[in-house]
């Protein structure tokens, strides 16, 4: 790749930071549209039981994760050898048509399926793009390069998925996915316009790609990512009921909660980001240890409104920065499979996404009521203990694999 100067690669930067913003838009804001979804696309079951059409219209957000789960890896072995450039404008114009059909198409089982299409590029186009950022910004700040385009997803939850649910409000859920599409179809034209042409590796084959999963720390890297944002969705997927039952808000509030959400993802994305490229290893631990901290506090002052800020800001700082974090040390130890191990790291936090929504709905199913999630989310992150200084160990172990793993690669 030749030398680009300072404004094409911010330019560069942000177009691929854009992508990430309409990632997070059509990843979540399905969320605060579930009733407006199943009044419209499963009419029968809706005037059966408001409660039955919801859950079953929440199947878009799982087919969804599940096409995260199926393409990042899929995508990423097959595509190594090829331009990243060329993959992220095929990647977004997947995103694009995927979304326009979500849209459009007539019938539950169509957007069904739209949706886990939509959710396929999802973990390759994160991965590609990181390490692509990566280069972009030179040696000693992957970590800021990673952060930097993780930044869109999390800004999407501070604007992109509050604005865009209150315009499927008003105007109906079609018009909000397409919304999502005209951010992917702008995505596609910047990419095409602004990211230079970076040759992939004609090394790369199925093979060396696959090799990523013989790798211990690997596997560790991705389970501790899956742990850690299982304990974020197991609070984040039912803040709404906690903001109202348990903190007694008005529903009207429960926007500017997700915003406060969407600024502590913000803001650890970007420090988590920074301190990874002075320490991988403690920003890990250290984030873990505020996420703890954050998970205990919520569960013990949600009764208060200032708890609730507090403490909803803080769990949404340490989740995101635990991923960002997470993101490089995949770099530092997928020896030549980097673009399969960035990608797969995306399908480990989808599938935690999956486990702490599951879990935490167990909980308040069993009648342990709303706060029982955020118990849930503290138990994923493993057995909190509080010295006198205030050290803290997430799991004895989890901090015991992840110090001999730190050891290893001294």
């Amino acid at each position: 790749m030749t030398t680009l100067s300072p404004v094409r690669v911010r330019l560069a930067l942000f177009a691929l930071a854009l992508g990430g913003f309409g990632i997070g838009s059509t990843e979540f804001v399905a969320l605060g549209l579930l009733p407006n979804i199943a009044h419209d696309l499963l009419p029968a079951l809706y005037a059966h039981s408001h409660e039955e059409a919801n859950a079953q219209a929440g199947w878009l957000v799982s087919a969804y994760a599940l096409g995260v789960v199926v393409g990042a890896p899929t995508i990423a072995a097959f595509s190594a050898r090829f331009p990243r450039r060329n993959l992220l404008i095929v990647l977004a114009a997947v995103f694009t048509v995927a979304t326009i059909a979500s849209a459009v198409l007539p019938t539950f089982g169509l957007v069904l399926a739209a949706r886990f299409v939509a959710g396929l590029p999802h973990g390759a186009y994160f991965g590609i793009a990181s390490l692509m950022a990566a280069s972009l910004l030179g040696p000693g700040k992957r970590g800021a390069g990673v952060a930097f385009v993780l930044s869109g997803l999390t800004i999407a939850n501070v604007i992109g998925v509050p604005a865009i649910t209150a315009l499927g409000q008003v105007a109906g859920w079609r018009i909000a996915y397409l919304a999502v599409a005209s951010i992917f179809a702008i995505t596609f034209v910047a990419l095409v316009v602004v990211l230079p042409r970076q040759a992939g590796n004609p090394e790369a084959t199925m093979k060396r790609e696959l090799a990523a999963f013989g790798r211990s720390q690997v596997w560790l890297t991705l389970l501790t990512g899956a742990v850690g944002f299982g304990g974020f969705f197991a609070v984040y997927t039912y803040i709404a009921p906690i903001a109202t039952d348990v903190t007694g808000l008005t529903p009207a509030l429960v926007p500017i909660v997700l915003v406060v959400i969407g600024l502590g993802m913000t803001v650890g994305n970007l420090l988590g980001g920074r301190l990874a490229d002075r320490s991988v290893m403690r920003t890990i631990f250290g984030f873990f240890a505020l996420f703890a901290v954050s998970l205990a506090g919520l569960a013990l002052t949600a009764q208060t409104i200032v708890g609730l800020f507090i403490f909803v800001f803080l769990v949404g700082l340490a989740a995101a920065g635990i991923s960002s974090a997470i993101q490089t040390r995949l770099m530092d130890v997928a020896g030549d499979s980097q673009t399969l191990a960035a990608a797969a790291n995306h399908s480990a936090l989808n599938l935690g996404n999956s486990m702490g929504a599951y879990l935490g709905g167990l909980t308040i199913a069993a009648g342990l009521g709303y706060i029982s999630p955020v118990w849930i989310g503290l138990m994923l992150c493993g057995r909190a203990s509080l010295s006198r200084s205030g050290a803290y160990s997430c799991s004895a172990a989890v901090v015991a694999v992840w110090r001999a793993a730190a050891d290893v690669n001294r």
